[in-house]
């Protein structure tokens, strides 16, 4: 007769702690952790002695180092029995697409515990800000700062608009079907940033689903750190458009076009058409979108944020700095840092190291040499680029020091106006992005126009303190809220929104298009002239657009021309602002300089460094300055 033996949960509680301990120990050790040394191997923590899987699956090649079955078996990712050589009863309870948020516990989160824990709690999942505004603008929320999750909304009007047009892009969105990341892709967990087919492994897909799976793969997908800008494009397309515009590209109204007659245009996978119009400086260079954007900030930090530029950390001065960079060392370097350290396999790690200002997480990709120069090694393909520091017109300027790098380095930013949202209750090919499934009715958006512009100026509440940011037309549109429910008034909104275009060139914009530009102060486009009559200065102005009968502004303006504007709310932001009219005397004063005098003027570039009232001063009777009534 067998004995059995019992062991109290205590005892289970304390040997699984000690064997954390120990492991945790171990990944350090291997790790090199403080020693000032790379690291020599990632550990490795799932045991394939007893898997029955590779008895059957043996041919497959093309893992990444470190998600080898012969280091971590293939349950540890793929769920099933790796007891049983029965393949029903083998695949029981299989997870063929790893990696979804609805798996991820026990699937990738096994390993990588405190990664998931953050994805878990940042805006790529929760999709927070995106409901927030959307709720308040379709007056079901006093204020866009709330905190939501897109998992959790119902079937308001908001709610349903959500559904319909937006509820896609999140991570907590599954991937179904076996394949690579594409331009159509939306969500996918881990999947989203880390799934990666060689051409080799794609080819064996395709050969398999044509065999009526009867044929097998030889070749499986890697599941690595090698973020390419594709994983980026599918969700990043849309709304603001940041994939597209950091390549260069502006989308376009327009239906179809021959590409082959005209190639300043494109068309993508889902059909829109895009019209070229000028790359970010940072993409000619070859830099990804993860050179900046790295893991720390992709995946998030474990906090809760309302909006994309709170949990963003980056700054342009980070890598140009003004005077010293804020820097850090291997030593110095986090456990999650350290892994991508050792996946990339650089191998500096006896120099300093950028590291961002506003959270100190390092910039491994960086380093600065013996003779304090910096460099950045290109994710892309490893080229090592020179990080410049900021230029002395830059360093020297004490005028514009409340003004963010991308206001003036902007090439140019999108122009969305003129959108008309209306529910269509009959619609029978209506798609609930959230449950997966065709429904009846739905929202519809119609845009009068896509366009493009140096972005506006708006104001940013930084503490006691303000900051001038790009600002872009985010939302100057009708709401048929009768079309949804009969009770409810319809809406008109003129909303602007803070944006980071991502289209930042080597040259900044010059003093006029800020000082003496429409579109730049608020107005929209437009002619707008500084005439002097009589000794007396003044500004006019002549919009472009015919002026909206919602609020008889023109169609593109965010505010009236000198005058204080009569929406009560005026941006999507609670901490943003347009101009006000104080703030645009000053600039127009300053734009009145460039009626006479050269930009390149000795007189301009003094400007920049000197008290602007004492040079007024100094002012013949030949400058004359606005007059206002």
């Amino acid at each position: 007769m067998k004995k059995s033996i019992t062991i109290s949960k205590r005892v289970v509680v304390l040997l699984f702690m000690l064997l954390s301990g120990v492991m945790i120990l171990l990944f350090l050790r291997n790790c090199n952790y403080g020693t000032g040394e790379p690291p020599k191997k990632e550990m490795s923590i799932v045991s394939n002695n007893l898997e029955s899987c590779m008895k059957c699956h043996e041919q497959y090649t093309g893992f990444s180092a470190y998600h080898d079955p012969k280091k971590i078996g293939c349950v540890s990712c793929h769920l099933g029995d790796p007891e049983t050589e029965d393949k029903k009863l083998s695949h029981k309870g299989m997870v063929i697409i790893p990696g979804n948020l609805s798996d991820a516990e026990r699937t990738c989160g096994k390993c990588h515990v405190n990664e998931l824990r953050k994805v878990q709690h940042s805006l790529m999942t929760s999709n927070s800000g995106l409901v927030a505004v959307d709720k308040f603008v379709f007056g079901e929320a006093p204020d866009p700062d709330g905190s939501y999750h897109i998992k959790d909304i119902k079937h308001t009007a908001a709610d349903t608009h959500l559904r319909n047009l937006c509820g896609n892009c999140h991570l907590g969105s599954e991937k179904s079907e076996l394949g690579p990341i594409t331009q159509l892709s939306r969500g996918g967990g881990c999947n989203a940033c880390h799934l990666n087919y060689s051409k080799e492994a794609l080819q064996d897909l395709t050969t398999y689903l044509q065999s009526g799976k009867k044929t097998l793969p030889k070749i499986h997908p890697s599941v690595d750190i090698f973020v390419k800008n594709e994983h980026c494009y599918g969700c990043h397309s849309r709304s603001s458009r940041i994939s597209t515009s950091y390549e260069g590209w502006h989308e376009t109204l327009l239906e179809t076009i021959d590409t082959s007659l005209n190639r300043s245009f494109k068309i993508i996978e889902d059909k829109r058409v895009y019209t070229y119009k000028g790359e970010d400086v940072h993409h000619q260079k070859g830099m990804l979108c993860i050179d900046c954007h790295t893991s720390h900030e992709v995946m998030g930090d474990g906090k809760k944020y309302l909006h994309q530029e709170d949990a963003v950390k980056i700054q342009c001065a980070d890598c140009h700095y003004r005077d010293k960079p804020t820097t850090t060392t291997y030593k110095e370097l986090d456990g999650e840092s350290l892994l991508v350290w050792l996946h990339r396999k650089y191998e500096h790690n006896d120099k300093e190291i950028l590291a961002k200002q506003k959270d100190k997480a390092p910039l491994v990709n960086t380093y600065i040499n013996e003779k304090g120069e910096a460099f950045l090694i290109s994710k892309h393909n490893g080229k090592i680029l020179p990080v410049k520091p900021q230029p002395d017109i830059c360093a020297k300027d004490k005028v514009h020091t409340d003004v963010s790098c991308a206001t003036c380095h902007t090439q140019w930013a999108p122009k969305c106006i003129g959108c008309h949202n209306t529910f269509d209750k009959k619609e029978p090919g209506a798609y609930d992005l959230l449950d997966k499934k065709f429904v009846t009715g739905g929202w519809k958006e119609h845009v009068f126009e896509f366009g493009t512009s140096l972005p506006a100026l708006g104001v940013r509440a930084v503490g006691k303190g303000k900051r001038i940011e790009p600002a872009v037309p985010g939302m100057i549109m009708t709401i048929d809220h009768k079309s949804f429910d009969k009770n409810k008034d319809n809406t008109f909104h003129r909303l602007y929104a803070p944006n980071s275009p991502h289209t930042i060139g080597k040259k900044s914009r010059d003093c006029k298009s800020c000082h003496a530009n429409p579109e730049a102060l608020g107005y929209g486009s437009g002619e707008l002239i500084y005439v002097v009559e009589k000794n007396i200065g003044k500004w006019n102005f002549t919009p472009d657009y015919d002026k909206n009968p919602n609020d008889n502004l023109p169609e593109d303006a965010w505010i009236p021309f000198l005058k204080e504007p009569t929406n009560k709310v005026l941006t999507t932001r609670t901490n943003f602002r347009p101009l006000s009219v104080t703030e645009q005397k000053k600039m127009l004063r300053v734009g009145a300089c460039f009626h006479c005098h050269e930009q390149n003027s000795a007189l301009a570039k003094s400007f920049l460094v000197n008290n602007f009232e004492e040079i007024l001063k100094k002012r013949t009777k030949a400058c004359i300055l606005p007059a206002y009534n």
